[in-house]
Parts: C-alpha cells; structure tokens; sequence
C-alpha cells in the first residue's frame, strides 16, 4: 500500500509516544540520567521534537554535529502529544487552506505548537516522498512538555552511531533491524485536519486553531 504524504509515523505504546531531540552533552546527559530536564532546559524558548528517529539522523548528522552529540528519545504522554497537535498551527502560509496571510499570522502568533511536514528520510538519508511530522513546542506548551507529559528520557546516541556504522559499511538490511519500529499513530478523527498542508477533505471550521482550554 502506498504511503499517503501525510501521516505521523512513531513508536508508541497505548498511552506514550516516543520523539527525538539532539542536545550537547553537558544538557543531553543529565536529562538521560534524571530522566527530565534539568533546570537550565529553557522553558521559555521554542523546542522542536519528531517523531521520526531518521529524520533526527538528518538533522543531527548521527549525532555529529556541533551542540547535538546527545541524542534523546523522549517518551511522553499521548494526551500531551494530542494537546500540542490541538492547539497547533502549520509553520508556514498556504494558499488555499488558510483565508488569508494575516488570518494565518495571527495563528502562528497565538498558538502554543507548530507543525511542519518535511521529507521523511531513509537509512542514506535520502528524501521520500511522504513526509515526517516535527512539532515545535514553545509557551505553554513548552513547559507541560517539560514539566508533565515527560514520561522517560534514554539517551539513545550509541543506537545512532551503531546504526551510522553499518549503513557507511553497506549493511543496510542490519541497519534497519536496529531502527525503532515507527508505526502509523492512531490518531483520533479530525486531529491533524488543520494541520495537513493541502486543501481539508471536510469544511473548515472558523477557527483553524482550537481555543487552549
């Protein structure tokens, strides 16, 4: 069956979802060691999780790059995740699903989450053509990600680097055994409707963003 373009993809259990972030060490041990964010996470600031362990491997260069030698799989609450997708709004402008640029505007101003939808990647990283969910987490929600629906924290480094290995080494098809296994999210009807950047299937309703309760 073919992919559809949009659709989360992450490991997940009935109540938990599993994203990856990449830090520098002296932020990204002690979170693994805790098991939360130390005191010098910065709460107020915007933080950007996935779902996607390879687009993390994109981003962070399989942990290489300069700030981003410790990778983080971070498990949180499902009912955290779904708030932040709630009260979310796309990163971007398009024409044809938002009324208008100043309508949007307001949106991205307001709202506590973001979302953007980029080219999911595979073991090369290579772009395909579906895309990842990455969720960017600012305010409100920044903190209740932080202080809340942080469930476990596994520093998950050693996996990129071994995983890196056998993919420089042509091993691919052991390279994808080590991958966590990424599901499609069962997600409750209508959750990304104001999320998916193309025109809705269903009416829109007034207000793309829901009202934080």
């Amino acid at each position: 069956m073919e992919e559809p373009k949009y659709r989360i993809r992450a490991l997940h259990t009935e109540d938990t979802v599993t994203v990856y972030q990449a830090y520098r060490p002296g932020l990204g041990l002690p979170a693994a060691r805790d098991g939360r964010f130390p005191a010098d996470w910065k709460r107020d600031r915007m933080t950007w999780i996935k779902p996607s362990f390879l687009w993390m491997m994109y981003r962070c260069g399989w942990g290489t790059k300069e700030g981003q030698e410790t990778v983080l799989a971070v498990e949180i609450t499902r009912e955290g995740f779904a708030w932040a997708l709630r009260n979310a709004c796309l990163s971007h402008y398009e024409a044809g699903f938002h009324a208008d640029q100043a309508s949007w505007k307001r949106q991205l101003r307001q709202a506590p989450a973001r979302v953007q939808w980029d080219p999911e990647r595979d073991l090369r990283l290579n772009p395909l053509p579906y895309r990842s969910l990455q969720l960017g987490l600012s305010g409100e929600a920044s903190r209740r990600y932080a202080d809340e629906w942080t469930v476990s924290i596994t520093d998950v480094t050693a996996l990129a680097h071994e995983v890196h290995g056998l993919v420089r080494a042509g091993d691919l098809e052991a390279a994808g055994r080590l991958l966590p296994r990424e599901e499609p999210y069962p997600e409750p009807a209508g959750l990304l409707d104001h999320l998916r950047d193309q025109p809705p299937m269903t009416p829109k309703l007034k207000s793309p963003v829901p009202s934080i309760p």
